[in-house]
């Protein structure tokens, strides 16, 4: 299979859209090729940004014989477990943040793991303070 320049447009990159607060306007990256980026004042324009920055960079790639990573499927990971030795008074500090939430350490763990690499929220009641003036 001859992998060109249509062949990696044609794939599903992930792509990640955040809302400028200062311009109005949106930034986009497409997650797999690093340094991707692109701007536009709205979200029509910036999805046709996206395309003309995924072009330029595969293109760009293709004619400097760089590696050009492909989409990861989320289906294809399995779960598993892994072991992370942490410093004693880290550990310490996970542990109380994970009681004043009223969750076990390894819950408290798996939210912290997943906000940092996407959106979640985490119910208890020290979040909900927390977040409360934060909203508002």
């Amino acid at each position: 299979m001859n992998k060109d320049l249509d062949y990696y447009m044609a794939l599903p990159y992930a792509i990640t859209v955040i809302p400028d607060p200062h311009s109005g306007g949106y930034v986009a990256k497409v997650n797999e090729l690093s340094g991707c980026i692109t701007q536009a004042e709205s979200l029509l324009e910036l999805m046709d940004m996206v395309e003309d920055a995924k072009r330029c960079w595969i293109d760009g790639a293709l004619q400097d014989g760089i590696e050009i990573p492909e989409p990861v499927d989320p289906n294809d990971v399995e779960p598993s477990k892994f072991l992370l030795r942490l410093p004693k008074s880290l550990q310490r500090e996970l542990a109380a943040r994970a009681k004043l939430e009223g969750v076990s350490l390894n819950q408290y763990m798996l939210y912290q793991l997943a906000s940092s690499v996407g959106t979640t929220v985490m119910p208890g009641p020290a979040h909900d303070e927390m977040a409360g003036p934060m909203n508002g």
